[in-house]
């Protein structure tokens, strides 16, 4: 079953749309019969579809139905949308495939995100644990006489977790109990998830509350509590509990248990410190600089993921200044230092899209003018809901004692993977090559240490030969919040303060013989001997987790 979009949500960075729509103008109405919107989905499904064709099930591939949208009955109610995705589709894929929509399981959903008629099929979803039997009869209202097979086209197995959370769990007995409700009866589910996965890189997504300031970032671990893990797992209770429910009503016998991958510990990383993240910028010509009256997006100057850097000059005060910032998204670190001066960086705190106050910036004593930093981090885009129109960067001018500060210039920082460089626009490619540059010149500051101020550290392991590579897990017990990268590519966020996450996954396939290298980028405070380790279980326990969305 192939979610081919234009949008299909997963918990993927803006629902799986790319980061570009966000800096059209006018702006477009995502997910709509907006016509610079439809001409952009034509022209993805034109290179998309033909290539899906081959692998439908009538023409002996493993495809057997393929989804036009995701969900739609919460987001939109335009049908001439729909209708168009569906003759777009039935075009490229002909009259054999079976088209669907999912819906949530309730009237008001399914009127407002289903197709009608026989050409498009309506399978629906639903909370686990909630009765399946009257959600699939009001399913047969929205399909063709005789054409309904009951179908919860997600299942859902676990839960998702955002940063601040507990870990989402639940109960392996009682989700087999609500699975069995199914299939008892002849219905059909799909596992969602059936494999835990990972986010690596930046591709997580986030949702929102009442309001887009009610933000909540996904972990870098998806493992869901499904009942295959994230790291492959299989040995637990649920996926026992589920394969029994799965054995019993299956017509062939199911294929042996797998083993659970192997998995090991390399012990003690130490780390030392390489450079500041502020000291890349020293390498960046005035060419490599995006300069505006007023701070631009992360979308409008080319930038997909990662980090964007402001900087501005204000004129120096006796008793400091007061910096509000009414839109910043997601997360930005404020510094200040004296524009003649070479000192480092000072840290004034953050502002947080989730709690953004006006931010009192330390009396720094300068000659004539002080320099603003403002490093915002993009944490991923909203995939679901009324807000995903997520843009990221500083979103609003910024007041300084209550009047408009002007003169920007922005430093893109996207550091996906470290081996690897955009060309989607000039100053990505060119930010992310000076800070690697910096990153890897030895002569740079080594000094360890604590501090404050954003910094790479780098360290390594060995591996002694092939039967050795693994998978493992780094712990970040005692480290501040930032992402870490090893043999370059990128596992993705830590910020074990905040939890529940404490360690992250590192599969066997991105190790190799001999030296590993693992380089992280902490934005607050470092463990103060520097040192990591590699373990080889994960570890869900850390921070001051608030609550549990689903504890079942």
């Amino acid at each position: 079953m192939l979610r081919v979009g234009p949008y299909i949500c997963a918990e993927w960075d803006f629902g799986g749309f790319p980061y570009w729509l966000l800096a059209i103008k006018p702006a477009l109405t995502l997910r709509s019969s907006d016509p610079t919107f439809v001409k952009l989905v034509e022209r993805w499904w034109s290179i998309l579809l033909p290539k899906v064709s081959s692998l439908l099930y009538a023409n002996g591939g493993p495809i057997i139905m393929v989804q036009i949208e995701n969900e739609y009955g919460s987001y939109g109610d335009d049908k001439t949308y729909l209708r168009h995705l569906a003759e777009l589709a039935r075009g490229y894929l002909g009259d054999e495939v079976i088209l669907y929509t999912t819906d949530g399981g309730s009237k008001e959903n399914l009127q407002k995100g289903t197709v009608g008629g026989d050409d498009v099929f309506s399978a629906v979803d639903f909370e686990t644990g909630a009765e399946p039997w009257p959600i699939f009869n009001l399913q047969k209202q929205f399909n063709a006489p005789g054409k309904s097979p009951p179908l919860a086209a997600e299942f859902y197995t676990g839960w998702l977790t955002h940063w601040g959370e507990k870990i989402a769990q639940t109960d392996a007995e009682f989700t087999a109990a609500a699975l069995e409700k199914i299939l008892s009866r002849n219905g059909s589910a799909v596992l969602y998830m059936a494999h835990g996965g990972t986010n690596f890189g930046f591709y997580n997504g986030a949702n929102t509350g009442g309001s887009e300031s009610e933000y909540k970032p996904d972990l870098t671990s998806y493992d869901y509590d499904a009942p295959i893990k994230e790291s492959g797992d299989v040995d637990n209770p649920k996926y026992k509990a589920i394969r029994k429910v799965v054995e019993q009503y299956s017509t062939v016998p199911l294929p042996s248990v797998p083993d659970n991958n192997a998995r090991t510990s390399y012990g003690r990383i130490q780390l030392h410190r390489t450079c500041f993240l502020f000291d890349s910028l020293n390498v960046l010509g005035r060419q490599d600089v995006v300069q505006s009256e007023n701070p631009l997006s992360m979308e409008v100057v080319g930038q997909m993921f990662g980090f964007l850097l402001y900087a501005s000059e204000f004129a120096s005060t006796d008793d400091g200044s007061m910096l509000t910032i009414p839109k910043v998204h997601d997360r930005g670190q404020v510094f200040v230092s004296c524009t003649s001066r070479e000192d480092r960086p000072l840290y004034a705190g953050a502002i947080e899209r989730w709690s953004n106050k006006p931010l009192h910036l330390p009396v720094t004593k300068c000659a004539s003018r002080i320099t603003l930093y403002v490093l915002v981090e993009n944490m991923g885009r909203v995939n679901y809901g009324s807000y995903m129109f997520d843009m990221k960067g500083i979103l609003s001018s910024v007041y300084l004692n209550g009047r408009v500060l002007l003169g920007w210039k922005m430093f893109s920082i996207p550091l996906h993977n470290l081996n690897e460089a955009t060309t989607i626009h000039p100053i990505v490619q060119v930010g992310h090559s000076g800070v690697t540059r910096v990153l890897f010149n030895k002569s740079i500051n080594k000094s360890d240490g604590a501090t404050r101020e954003p910094a790479f550290y780098a360290g390594s392991f060995h591996v002694n030969e092939v039967a050795q590579i693994k998978d493992t897990f780094i712990s970040f017990q005692g480290w501040g919040k930032g992402v870490a990268y090893v043999n370059d590519f990128n596992i993705g966020r830590f910020w074990p303060s905040f939890g529940p996450q404490c360690n992250l996954y590192v599969p066997a396939p991105v190790l190799r013989v001999g030296v590993n290298s693992l380089v992280v980028l902490d934005l607050e405070s470092p463990r103060p001997d520097l040192v990591l380790h590699s373990v080889d279980e994960p570890d869900f326990s850390c921070g001051k987790s608030k609550s549990s969305m689903h504890q079942l």
